[in-house]
């Protein structure tokens, strides 16, 4: 057992859910705000699909304990939450939100690729269901970080300057903690070891060709993905996401 008494699979789906739910919420806050309406319609798409994925693996996670994905998603506070640091950090400029989405992405594909080879049936389906979308996910960061990293000396400027501050953020999915031991060794779930260079090759081709400096620091905050030490962020964002069911427990459409 895992993680307050989960069990791998239900831990897996718990952080792969909060992933998908808390940064499909983070890139949702673009719509209507968008630098142009195509990108506008584009983000809201890719909001969409990680919401989607993030209900079928938050409705994987309260199988054990017979919550819904709603529940779980709307009825929990930050410190039940197991998502990674990165995918609650604030849009900032579009820069940093293009810079996050292409770190976030680099991830997921190489997770979700290992998972579809899951000894566990409903772990492999959902990752078969997601993976497609998430390399057009990928496709498309990885084009406009080489577009704007490459671009106008300003573009350059702010993307160099996303990907600094964004670094220390990232590592923490590469960073092999109990859980994601144990799952490894039960077969749920790939092992870090084994994504880790996937990872870094997507980085290094794409940061490459948009002409931007990987940081040196190999630092990586912790404490997101295991529960014990969220940013601030994440609690603002969940008082935006959580509110109506908060003030209205029970409501539905």
């Amino acid at each position: 057992m895992l993680d307050g008494g989960m069990d791998p699979v239900g831990a897996l789906a718990l952080r792969m859910g909060d992933n998908a739910l808390i940064l499909g919420h983070r890139v949702s806050e673009w719509c209507g705000r968008a630098p142009v309406l195509e990108e506008d319609i584009a983000l809201a798409n890719i909001a969409l699909d990680l919401i989607g994925q993030a209900q079928l693996w938050l409705g994987l996670a309260g199988e054990a304990d017979g919550r819904s994905a709603d529940e779980l998603a709307f009825l929990r506070d930050a410190w039940d939450f197991r998502c990674l640091l990165l995918v609650e950090q604030p849009n900032g400029d579009f820069g940093r939100t293009v810079m996050r989405q292409f770190l976030f992405d680099a991830w997921h594909v190489e997770m979700l690729r290992g998972l579809c080879g899951s000894r566990e049936p409903r772990v492999s389906e959902i990752a078969q269901k997601a993976v497609r979308e998430v390399e057009y996910h990928l496709e498309r960061s990885s084009a406009q970080v080489i577009a704007l990293g490459d671009g106008t000396e300003e573009s350059h400027g702010r993307m160099q300057a996303a990907l600094d501050w964004l670094w220390p953020w990232a590592g923490e999915a590469l960073v092999a903690d109990p859980v994601d031991v144990a799952l490894a060794e039960a077969g749920v779930a790939p092992s870090v070891e084994e994504l880790r260079p996937g990872w870094e090759a997507t980085l290094r081709a794409v940061l490459g060709e948009a002409t931007l400096n990987i940081p040196e620091s190999e630092f990586a905050h912790r404490g997101g993905k295991d529960g014990k030490r969220h940013s601030e962020a994440l609690g603002h964002l969940l008082t935006q996401m959580q509110w109506l069911q908060r003030a209205y427990p029970g409501a539905e459409w």
